[in-house]
């Protein structure tokens, strides 16, 4: 096995070699370029230097991916017969996928890699830029580019733009963030003396013809607060400035507990966007909750306990921890097994419990506390055997709460109302409905029907001491017969 050399052919012309880098070339026996379609190639063949390219493995695949790793096997196979020199543009260790796998294969032992130098290009792009990399910059590769990789602050510089296909691609994965109207230049053969710089809007992006292998697109950063809302960092800054000294009073004076209605409120506004399949409202309600969260989080930074990097540590160690099945080696063949999976993974954490009901209070709703306690009392046995003994345990109260009205203190009917809530809970259960949905729904219906009076109270004779209850149920079935057929 012969060692493989690697060369970087640079950013632009013969003349941006450097004396090493072309002596090397000059003296090697059989040099491969991973593609001929850069302006040295062209220059050293005049020279008489015999250069071939791994261009047809491209041709051959559609995958770039797969088009790396051909071109890996290719130079292995060779190196076991021939010293081989493998030239690549820019610099060897500069955003090229293939001698990073070339360097992994040596790792695991099986060839020897001799990296020499070259330039890269991102020098000629930053002197073509006119940019400051201290800055802050980015660089990104075009064809496996997502939103999530770009910081809108920093200059992105993003290589492997080959051609119109992964420039569509880049320009899409940019418009998930940026503005569809933002510039960006197309720099193609930096610091040669074909340097060329097109600033397009992203739009644009793929319609531009001279777009190759040379080609790289610079995203300017984004200064303006407004034009970069999609980003997360921006809401965590929104939020740090209205807690500051110089942001709103309001919020620098809300705490943990004063912010608790609010969360609820903002939950149930959620649940009734979803329930009319409001994709709007639920954009605007899951901000409203993220606000908390937000809000939250830097109260707990503000008084030195914990930040939002400490939430998303902890949610995001608990995802992993009870997906076994999805970042582990653990099977699951359906929906059941995850919950039993998530339940047996949940109680280890935990520790024994005194109870099976500890932790099971939801402070904010006495109904799905109660779901709770039945559905774990449910699992070890301790249930009806059918819907019907959950039935004739509600009459059973139900009589019990109308003696306790007829003879009974406050104190002990609010005791038996209580009971006839809890069975009416446990039917709900067991037609496996949610009674806290139920109640929202319930709610919801009464104050749309009670609107519909409300209105022709106004319309009529201006105030309900005006009209009888039994006038008043008139308009209250009206408005029931409306809802019902709207």
């Amino acid at each position: 096995m012969h060692p493989i050399t690697v060369i970087g052919l640079g950013a632009g012309d013969l003349e941006q070699l450097s004396v090493g880098t072309y002596r090397s070339l000059k003296e090697a026996s059989t040099i491969i370029a991973r593609t001929e379609q850069h302006p040295v190639i062209a220059e050293l063949r005049s020279e008489g230097i015999k250069i071939e390219s791994f261009d047809e493995i491209y041709e051959q695949h559609d995958d770039f991916q797969e088009v790396y790793e051909k071109i890996v096997e290719a130079l292995i196979t060779i190196s076991k017969n021939q010293q081989v020199t493998y030239a690549v543009p820019g610099h060897p260790l500069v955003a090229e996928k293939t001698v990073q796998l070339l360097i992994e294969k040596e790792r695991q032992g099986c060839i020897e890699v001799d990296i020499v130098g070259g330039n890269s290009f991102l020098d000629p792009i930053f002197a073509a830029l006119r940019i400051d990399p201290i800055e802050g910059f980015q660089l990104v590769d075009g064809t496996d580019l997502s939103r999530d990789d770009v910081q809108m602050r920093q200059h992105i510089l993003i290589g492997q733009v080959y051609d119109a296909f992964v420039a569509s691609e880049v320009k899409l994965s940019l418009m998930e963030k940026y503005p569809y109207d933002h510039p960006v230049t197309i720099v193609t053969a930096a610091g040669s003396r074909g340097e060329k710089l097109t600033t397009v809007p992203l739009f644009e992006l793929d319609r531009e013809t001279e777009i190759n292998n040379l080609t790289t697109v610079y995203v300017p950063p984004v200064e303006m607060r407004e034009d970069r809302l999609k980003e997360w960092s921006t809401f965590r800054e929104i939020i740090a400035k209205l807690r500051s000294p110089e942001g709103c009073p309001w919020d620098r004076e809300q705490t943990h507990v004063t912010l608790k209605t609010y969360l609820i409120e903002e939950a149930h506004e959620l649940l009734e966007a979803i329930a009319h399949e409001d994709d709007e409202g639920m954009i605007e309600e899951l901000g409203d909750i993220l606000l908390q969260v937000f809000l939250h989080a830097q109260i707990g930074e503000d008084d030195g306990y914990f930040a939002m990097e400490d939430v998303l540590q902890s949610i995001g160690e608990k995802m992993i921890r009870r997906h076994p099945h999805v970042f582990g080696d653990v099977d699951v063949e359906n929906a059941e097994q995850v919950v039993q999976n998530w339940q047996e993974i949940k109680a280890s954490e935990k520790g024994e419990p005194q109870s099976l009901l500890e932790g099971q209070e939801r402070y904010a709703s006495s109904l799905l506390t109660s779901f709770n306690y039945q559905k774990e009392a449910a699992k070890v046995g301790f249930d009806w055997p059918s819907i019907e003994g959950a039935f004739d345990k509600f009459k059973e109260e139900w009589n019990e709460l109308q003696e306790e009205i007829k003879t009974g203190g406050k104190e002990k009917q609010l005791d038996e109302l209580g009971d006839v809530l809890f069975t009416i809970v446990n039917i709900a259960r067991f037609l496996k409905l949610s009674p806290e949905e139920a109640m929202i729904h319930a709610n919801q219906k009464f104050k749309s029907r009670f609107a519909y009076v409300e209105l022709c109270v106004q319309e009529g004779k201006g105030h309900f001491s005006d009209y009888t209850l039994d006038e008043l149920e008139q308009f209250w079935q009206q408005g029931k017969q409306e809802g019902d057929s709207n």
